[in-house]
């Protein structure tokens, strides 16, 4: 049976708790010859769109895959446990929008299944622990071959749950984007892809704040705000040696607007 050699693994458990280690204790008696890539298990918890966001900026980085992912403020309740076959990939979570944005990096949905075969989940199933009894063993079931139709009955691919659509506006001299994500370094990453940006100036105001359109963070002096595109290819700010969210005072699903600065204004 075909099946996939690595497993990747997303989640918002934490490293203090023994959440993940269980997960991999699972995914290693059923597929132990799967190979467990840990995109990150900090996000801040219950943050589904920062989940999605990583999740879609990282799974294009990786080798085929099962990419077992969990963002779950919603366990338990009436919201599906699904998985998704993608041209590059399978996807494996639950049914609150986390999913979605990387199965588009992957090529689209092409399948769609609820999770329901109770053979394929743990003997017991937590309510709160889904995580454990039933994303990790469907994951590990899929990477050792097993066929997706074995999970569960087929679902429209269209009633899966989608974010909504961040903010993004412009025109020529200005820009109004959502902040995407902050990453550990206090760089700020907009839902506006880099070319975005063809259209500002060289000196700007980022929600009034000087700044400079730079490449690097090095473009801006010790201190100050740089507007550059980021490794991801979205739109970013960041300080040069400071944590642009802070000077900012900005958080993720807020909105950031750069304009570019008139002539003569008190720019670095």
């Amino acid at each position: 049976m075909a099946g996939y050699p690595w497993i990747s693994f997303t989640t918002d458990y934490g490293l203090s708790d023994g959440f993940v280690a269980a997960c991999h204790g699972v995914i290693a008696r059923l597929a132990p010859a799967a190979r467990v890539i840990d995109v990150t298990h900090l996000l801040h918890p219950g943050d589904v769109r920062q989940g999605a966001a990583v999740l879609a900026q990282t799974v294009g980085h990786l080798p085929p895959a099962v990419h077992l992912a969990v963002v779950d403020p919603s366990v338990g309740t009436a919201r599906r446990s699904i998985a998704l076959a993608a041209p590059d990939g399978l996807l494996v979570g639950p049914d609150n929008g986390l999913l979605p944005w990387a199965a588009d990096v992957l090529g689209g949905v092409r399948a769609a299944v609820e999770l329901t075969n109770p053979a394929w989940l743990g003997p017991t199933v937590s309510r709160t622990f889904h995580g454990r009894d039933i994303f990790a063993p469907v994951a590990a079931r899929l990477a050792g071959g097993e066929p997706l139709s074995g999970a569960g009955p087929d679902i429209d691919p269209a009633t899966l749950v989608r974010l909504p659509d961040p903010v993004v506006n412009g025109g020529d001299g200005w820009l109004e984007a959502e902040v995407l994500t902050v990453d550990r370094f206090g760089n700020v990453q907009l839902a506006a892809p880099a070319p975005a940006l063809a259209g500002l100036g060289s000196r700007l105001l980022v929600n009034d704040v000087p700044a400079v359109r730079g490449e690097t963070f090095g473009s801006a002096p010790a201190g100050g705000l740089v507007v550059y595109a980021d490794s991801a290819g979205q739109a970013a700010v960041a300080v040069n040696g400071g944590r642009a969210a802070v000077v900012l005072a900005v958080a993720p699903g807020e909105t950031l607007r750069i304009v570019t600065a008139a002539t003569g204004a008190d720019l670095p």
